[in-house]
């Protein structure tokens, strides 16, 4: 089924991918990025499941011997596309993703398709599983049509998804070679940075370093054992692939002055969470000056704080000035969008009461302050663009209602920045729709798709007789368009 959902899919992008947002890849002069000619600053939240879910909601796998292994999936068409909507829509103009997942020995008793598979052999270099890229072809491809820019990643510190250690492993090397460029496993990392930039995009049928909707290229997740030697020439081979997008330093919790005189390097970043004693607005002033306006600088990832820390942090990366010098950007960790069939993927964040943010927000999310936080980041969004308040949210758009069942449970994928929902049904041959619900939200967290639905119609039909359904969202500036339609064929009462 999800392999049939993505075929269409593609088919579909393929179709109507002549159109692009953009006009210019992102560049950079001195510790600005520009858009042109016009600055780029941005706030909002980062993506990290744009192109692999992990899926939550069946809980660890008990076959992953580390104790703490999750199950994973692809996300189809319409859910990427739904995700970088309610981004874009919610005021969003640049996000950044997670890492390329590597495989690991306990992978398949877990049904866990990875990005970078084995070699075939330790003589060998890693190889790109095309299933992965063709949904990694996809989010591009939509980000390019929908007007996100994207912050891409390439390998992980840790082993959430597969990282260094599980790189390593397919040449029976340890985790800390990974930063040796005399290395087996670092001539791995740098075939799979030439693998993925010099791919073709199987949807836009462009080279990825071709598309404007790839702000920049980050050396990968938190490399905190970063060193001039690993450094200077990762950022050397991504600028000789990609010359017209940027180069991350993916090193985290310190600035290396090297990175601040290579030529290859465009952003420094760096990670605020409380573990790391750096979660408040002072560190912004701290990697300003060390940074001495040299390079554009970003917060990757904050976040896991209370709202009127985060409100800080973000009244910091919009005001903050040393020296002519301000953050890029800022982005809180962290999204999770809407289900294909309903409700929100959700994540609990480590051992924390922090979950993911949905947007546009949800009084349902309360515990999380989610609506105060999604309004003090389009806020903060609203400030790096010179402006005193966020634009009001557009009206929705259509939600796409899906089959309803014989138990008449009615579930929808929901509009990008649709707050509540009213269902209407009629009968086949009728003019007049009747309301049946109004006012109801899928903004649930914890959502189990197993067992959850949007709703149930309860009301007594007549046997043998055929009903039409349609569902319409609304927010704060109005209506969307009605849904698409979908009938029920009421069963006929079973006779003597």
């Amino acid at each position: 089924m999800l392999k049939h959902i993505l075929f269409w899919g593609f088919l579909l992008l393929t179709s109507s991918r002549a159109h692009s947002e953009f006009s210019h890849f992102i560049t950079r002069e001195g510790s600005q990025l520009l858009d042109g000619d016009k600055v780029l600053r941005f706030a909002g939240l980062h993506a990290p499941e744009l192109h692999r879910i992990e899926d939550d909601e069946r809980g660890v796998c008990k076959a992953d011997r580390r104790g703490w292994g999750q199950y994973f999936k692809w996300p189809t068409s319409d859910e990427q596309q739904n995700w970088i909507r309610s981004l874009v829509r919610s005021g969003q103009k640049v996000t950044r993703i997670y890492v390329l997942s590597v495989a690991q020995s306990d992978d398949a008793m877990c049904e866990r398709q990875v990005h970078i598979l084995p070699p075939i052999d330790a003589s060998h270099m890693p190889r790109l599983n095309e299933t992965a890229m063709q949904v990694f072809d996809n989010m591009i491809a939509l980000a390019d049509q929908e007007g996100l820019r994207l912050i891409v990643p390439f390998i992980d510190h840790w082993s959430w998804w597969g990282g260094r250690a599980e790189l390593a492993a397919f040449y029976a090397e340890s985790a800390d070679d990974f930063y040796d460029p005399n290395s087996k496993t670092y001539q791995a990392y740098q075939s799979i940075i030439q693998q993925v930039i010099t791919r073709t995009n199987s949807i836009t049928g462009r080279k990825y370093f071709e598309e404007k909707a790839i702000m920049a290229w980050e050396t990968g997740n938190e490399l905190k054992d970063s060193t001039p030697e690993f450094v200077t020439p990762t950022s050397a081979l991504i600028k000789r692939l990609a010359p017209q997008q940027l180069v991350v330093d993916g090193n985290y919790l310190t600035v290396l002055s090297t990175s601040l005189d290579d030529p290859n390097v465009d952003i420094i970043s760096n990670h605020f969470y409380s573990s790391n004693h750096n979660n408040k607005p002072q560190t912004i002033v701290d990697n300003l000056t060390a940074i001495q306006g040299k390079k554009a600088y970003i917060v990757g990832e904050f976040g896991l704080l209370p709202l009127d820390q985060i409100q800080r942090i973000l009244q910091g990366a919009v005001n903050v000035d040393v020296n002519g010098a301000q953050t890029s950007g800022a982005l809180v960790w962290g999204f999770r969008g809407r289900r294909h069939n309903g409700g929100f993927y959700w994540h609990r964040e480590g051992n924390s009461d922090y979950y993911s943010y949905h947007l546009p927000g949800f009084v349902e999310g309360a515990a999380n302050d989610e609506q105060a936080v999604i309004n003090a980041l389009r806020q903060a969004q609203a400030g790096m663009l010179g402006e005193l308040n966020a634009p009001p949210l557009p009206i929705p758009l259509a939600p796409k209602l899906r089959p309803i069942s014989q138990n008449r449970d009615i579930n929808w994928l929901g509009s990008p920045v649709g707050r509540q929902y009213r269902i209407e049904r009629k009968a086949l041959n009728d003019n007049q729709w009747q309301v049946i619900v109004s006012g109801i939200t899928d903004g649930k967290n914890q959502y189990d798709s197993r067992v959850d639905n949007l709703f149930t119609d309860t009301q007594a039909l007549s046997p043998g007789k055929t009903y039409v359904y349609r569902v319409i969202a609304s927010n704060e500036s109005g209506e969307s368009p009605p849904s698409n339609e979908q009938l029920l064929i009421v069963a006929d009462v079973a006779k003597p």
